[in-house]
């Protein structure tokens, strides 16, 4: 009797055994496809909302959802800004037009996929989103990776590489290995600009049909030649072509830069002041020749001779000064270091 008995919970404890089993294993795989149905409804909301704008704006209830929640199979890259006029933060506006170029970009691209999406956090929409990031500056751009905890190199070193959208694109290319070839928009300003110069310069030949001396003059030719020699010398066709912020700052002190610190990048403002240093040292130089046709008054010649080779001195000895500040470690200076 005592047999059977023995028996018959050995076999209720081996079917209670295979019952659990079952249900913990029923239990888990549940588990994993809600997570997986959970992650494939969260990219395809991220693929709608991507869809109607390149940037997708977060808060913090979406940061939370789209960022925080795992699993996640996808690379983010998420602008932290303040774009509010209240909030005073002029680099903010221009990093947002470049970092929407790339967006837009990566968009249009033939490579495009559901690998990559770009977000962006407001100061005014998601205040918690800086305090959980401890950030407390802006522009700042990081990288989510979609396994694995963040690293040093997924913070964005705008002091270092600026933020214009060749530098995003290389910092994306960094993280992820995804490769964006920044398209622009159009710049109608320029094309309308030309239109209009073309056509004040046919109404003055237009004007002056009848005496057109003007325009066999030397002294308006080289000075046009000079401006157009300066103006490609200078970098305004970078400018033109990478679109380069006006000025930079420094987030950390707040301090405003006018040359760009790396020889990759300038600056708008950079390219004013490398303009009216070449424009100077030519002007010295002109100087210096008329200096030599003074035939009769000496003392005039002298005078003249030498503000020609002080000006040449001084504005060549700055512009290897700002040479010298973009090439770290160039040896040679003049003057003024």
């Amino acid at each position: 009797m005592l047999g059977v008995l023995t028996m018959n919970f050995s076999k209720c404890l081996r079917l209670f055994s295979a019952i659990a089993t079952f249900a913990l294993l029923s239990i888990v795989l549940s588990t994993a496809a809600d997570k997986n149905i959970a992650l494939e409804e969260r990219v395809l909301q991220l693929e709608e909302l991507s869809g109607r704008r390149a940037v997708i704006r977060l808060d913090n209830k979406k940061f939370q959802t789209y960022i925080k929640s795992i699993p996640r199979n996808y690379s983010i890259i998420i602008m932290l800004t303040a774009l509010q006029s209240h909030r005073q933060c002029g680099a903010c506006s221009e990093a947002n037009h470049e970092y929407e170029v790339v967006a837009n970009s990566w968009r249009h691209s033939t490579t495009f996929s559901n690998n990559l999406f770009f977000a962006m956090v407001d100061y005014d929409d998601g205040p918690d989103v800086f305090n959980t990031l401890r950030i407390n500056t802006a522009p700042v751009f990081l990288h989510f990776p979609p396994k694995g905890k963040r690293k040093a190199g997924d913070n964005m070193a705008v002091d270092r590489m600026g933020f214009s959208a060749d530098a995003i694109a290389r910092f994306v290319h960094d993280r992820t290995q995804i490769q964006i070839q920044i398209i622009r928009p159009p710049n109608y300003a320029a094309i309308a600009l030309v239109l209009f110069v073309s056509t004040l310069v046919a109404a003055l030949i237009y004007w002056k049909r009848n005496n057109l001396e003007f325009f066999c003059n030397k002294s308006i030719w080289a000075t046009a030649t000079l401006a157009l020699l300066f103006t490609m010398t200078s970098g305004q066709m970078w400018n033109h072509i990478r679109d380069a912020p006006f000025i930079h700052t420094n987030h950390q002190n707040g301090e405003v830069m006018y040359v760009h610190p790396w020889s990759d990048s300038q600056l708008i403002v950079e390219t004013y002041i490398v303009f009216a240093l070449n424009a100077a040292v030519v002007i010295g130089i002109i100087l210096l020749n008329e200096a030599s046709a003074i035939k009769t008054a000496v003392g005039k010649r002298r005078v003249v001779a030498l503000c020609g080779l002080g000006t040449v001195v001084f504005f060549f000895s700055l512009l290897l000064s700002v040479f010298r500040s973009k090439y770290q470690g160039y040896p040679y200076s003049f003057l003024i270091k």
